[in-house]
């Protein structure tokens, strides 16, 4: 169980801010049932609010359908939140400032490459991988003088922003004075600073070529918009963390309390994925599965600690 003086503990006696926030691509499967009931549990015992944010900035997959299906799915499970709710398709313009702030100060870059030449210079390299799995960007775009970025810019070219990680590292320990890090809570109450290291993610896209933001930049720009107090998400989230924390000391940006629980994984051990149609809430109300069904299920589950 929580320690819900701690847990309500935010700066200057703030009222605790949650927030559960899918991406409208798929239908919700358990995983998402366990993260969206363990933040509405948390801000009702600490009398704390709870937000429900669309995160559609993938507009190509983003479907309405599947928003109207996220609102349905929480319904059923008895969750409810406050409106409006936050669509990120709708603030576009509030992530490019953001990410003019940084350009401003030579802490992004243009890169043209395209994911067949990435890939090629990845193979040549021999380049590490990140957290996620994925290569390492190898840098190919990141010395590129102002006059060829502007004869690309002219043909046309599409472009992504990375940020120049080496750079704002360096930034960011200037400003802390110290290693980077975050608070995380554990399900007991038990609090740790945790040593951040984005160096490990390399220069991560901060702009897609299509839209203009990424996860990364849209997701602590909104939670210090919304004031959310307790980020509460599931550990496969959790090495991201040292991206957001980065960003947030070079916008200037508040820092919320951490809180990584564990996932709900199938037979297999795999993480739940929205393209198996077999976990979606939707797929098990069918076969006949009611709310307390569900509930019961997930609160069989260690680490997630759900009344």
């Amino acid at each position: 169980m929580e320690d819900d003086a701690k847990l309500s503990g935010s700066a200057k006696g703030q009222q605790a801010v949650f927030r559960f926030a899918p991406s409208p691509n798929g239908y919700l499967h358990l995983g998402h049932a366990a993260s969206a009931l363990k933040n509405f549990e948390m801000a009702r015992r600490v009398g704390g609010r709870f937000l429900l944010r669309i995160e559609d900035i993938d507009v190509g997959r983003a479907r309405e359908d599947f928003v109207e299906a996220i609102f349905e799915d929480l319904s059923w499970l008895g969750l409810s939140w406050e409106e409006p709710v936050l669509r990120q398709s709708e603030h576009f313009a509030d992530y490019q400032l953001a990410a003019d702030q940084l350009n401003e100060r030579g802490l992004i870059y243009p890169c043209f490459a395209t994911r067949s030449q990435i890939k090629a210079a990845v193979e040549v390299s021999g380049q590490s991988l990140d957290p996620d799995g994925g290569p390492i960007y190898p840098g190919l775009h990141r010395g590129l003088d102002e006059e060829e970025i502007k004869r690309r810019k002219r043909a046309g070219e599409a472009f992504a922003m990375r940020i120049h990680m080496a750079k704002a590292v360096d930034l960011v320990r200037q400003k802390v004075g110290d290693q980077l890090s975050y608070l995380e809570k554990a399900a007991d109450g038990s609090e740790v600073r945790v040593i951040c290291d984005p160096m490990l993610w390399g220069d991560v896209v901060l702009q897609r070529k299509d839209v203009p933001t990424s996860y990364h930049l849209a997701v602590v720009v909104d939670d210090a918009r919304q004031g959310i107090t307790h980020v509460v998400r599931g550990t496969d989230l959790q090495p991201a963390t040292s991206i957001h924390r980065l960003l947030q000391v070079m916008l200037g940006l508040p820092e919320p309390i951490y809180l990584h629980h564990e996932l709900v994984r199938d037979e297999r051990g795999s993480k739940l994925s929205k393209s198996d149609a077999s976990t979606s809430l939707r797929s098990l109300r069918k076969a006949g599965q009611t709310r307390e069904d569900i509930l019961r299920k997930l609160r069989r589950l260690p680490g997630l600690d759900l009344n």
